[in-house]
């Protein structure tokens, strides 16, 4: 092995390792002596090449010089490490203090409660759709049986952008999720069972129970022979898991162009239990949604027949369920991110 000059090799270390003046240089000659392709490993390839007589003796040398390289590297380590270095000369580091602990991320109120009810008419056969938040007139409007003179329909009423579709149909931040139930039976053919969360638009002044931007989640119920009693099962199902098993519900006339008939769905009041306080005006109840048989003309506009398919919807906002489970009394809570009020959720 005249070729192989190990006396030489050794000159060229004890060299290398007195300039090394760096960890990081220290560490680019490790990889060099003793990497996966660095000399060492050379070197002992070369060995099964060599005669039988020759290659003890050779093996031995490269393992004296292995070791000469790992303590030459361990006593420069030690002698660098013990030189403070001029950028980081500053106030040595107590590992052994506690360190500052990192803040997790926390869901938003609106967000918990939004899912919980979600999830609770997943349970029930539902899925969860969404749909865009900038909506044309006719999916917010006319497909839900809307007349054009409906006072929700002004321009006081509705955020209307001032793009236009190439049709000429005006577009808008869509006032409630109800339009996904126009989109939803336009591609799906009953039986269908959808619940819709998301975001809806209105020209609101910002007060302690209205905001411009709020959220909703919609129901929709399409099949033969569904009735009222369906819609009244559903949402005791609903209300009892979200305000607990005692809490008795009402349901009230009311009018949405939409449904047929229409109902206002009130909760007795989870404070005073029904007897009368100042949360609920001394009436013993709570209004917590909307909801209604889906009137025949939702229908047509979907092309679905109206003798052959009945179905409810209903609708709710998510801060109203979040202000009425945690006694929380101004909407404008959630959105300014005081953390000493998202915290406690």
């Amino acid at each position: 092995m005249s070729d192989i000059d190990i006396e030489a090799i050794k000159t060229s270390l004890d060299s290398e390792i007195e300039e090394a003046g760096t960890l990081a240089q220290l560490e680019e000659l490790r990889i060099k002596y003793l990497g996966r392709k660095g000399i060492i490993a050379q070197l002992t390839s070369v060995i099964p090449t060599l005669p039988q007589e020759e290659r003890r003796a050779f093996g031995q040398q490269v393992n004296d010089l292995k070791n000469k390289i790992n303590s030459l590297l361990q006593d420069k380590q030690k002698t660098i490490s013990s030189v403070p270095d001029k950028e980081t000369s500053g106030p040595r580091i107590d590992m052994g203090m506690p360190g500052i602990v990192q803040d997790l991320g926390y869901l938003h109120p609106l967000t918990k409660v939004s899912e919980q009810i979600c999830a609770i008419f997943t349970s029930m056969g539902f899925r969860v759709v969404e749909g865009p938040e900038i909506e044309t007139e006719y999916n917010n409007f006319t497909g839900l049986n809307i007349p054009l003179e409906h006072p929700s329909r002004d321009a006081f009423d509705t955020f209307y952008l001032k793009t236009a579709r190439a049709s000429g149909e005006h577009l808008l931040l869509r006032s409630h999720t109800s339009p996904v139930q126009v989109r939803v039976m336009k591609s799906t053919r009953p039986p269908l069972a959808v619940v819709v969360p998301g975001r809806v638009y209105r020209p609101d002044a910002v007060d302690a129970s209205h905001s411009f931007m709020f959220q909703q989640v919609e129901g929709l119920v399409v099949d033969k022979n569904i009735r009222f009693s369906d819609l009244k099962g559903v949402l005791e199902v609903f209300a009892k898991r979200v305000f607990g098993p005692d809490i008795k519900m009402r349901f009230r006339p009311h009018f949405f162009p939409f449904t047929e008939p229409s109902a206002e769905v009130d909760i007795s009041c989870i404070i005073c239990k029904g007897k009368g306080c100042s949360v609920c005006g001394r009436k013993g109840w709570l209004e917590i949604l909307g909801a209604g048989m889906v009137h025949p003309s939702v229908f047509k506009a979907a092309g679905y027949d109206t003798v052959k398919y009945s179905g409810f919807a209903f609708g709710m906002g998510v801060e109203r369920i979040a202000m009425l489970k945690y006694g929380i009394g101004d909407i404008r809570l959630f959105f300014e991110n005081d953390l000493r009020f998202l915290r406690q959720f």
